[in-house]
């Protein structure tokens, strides 16, 4: 099974509309640790892409666009590249898609 990608798109400040949820690095962290205990031994790969630092690929710049142009809240989480979440992402969403890639759920 090839690791499935999962990226969190924010920046330092807390989204306006997400004022009183965590930040988008802490929801990164946050996602990382569930997702080890839901699914130990089924590695996957994460990255944090700064809304205005972009990494130098198009997609990534796209999204970071959109977001910044209000059209998502951040932290946009998505998996490969499916948006999962935004503002307030759900566990439950993000295992969904996770398990529609093979995980497995640790029994």
């Amino acid at each position: 099974m090839k690791p499935v990608m999962l990226s969190v798109y924010g920046a330092e400040t807390v989204c306006a509309s997400c004022v009183n949820m965590p930040t988008a690095k802490d929801t990164y962290e946050w996602l990382e640790a569930a997702l080890k205990r839901k699914y130990p031994n089924q590695p996957f790969e994460m990255q944090y892409i700064d809304i205005y630092e972009p990494p130098d690929n198009e997609h990534a710049k796209e999204l970071a666009e959109k977001i910044r142009n209000d059209e998502y809240f951040y932290p946009l989480v998505l998996v490969e590249d499916k948006i999962v979440g935004e503002g307030n992402p759900k566990l439950k969403d993000v295992y969904e898609e996770m398990e529609k890639h093979g995980y497995t759920e640790n029994r």
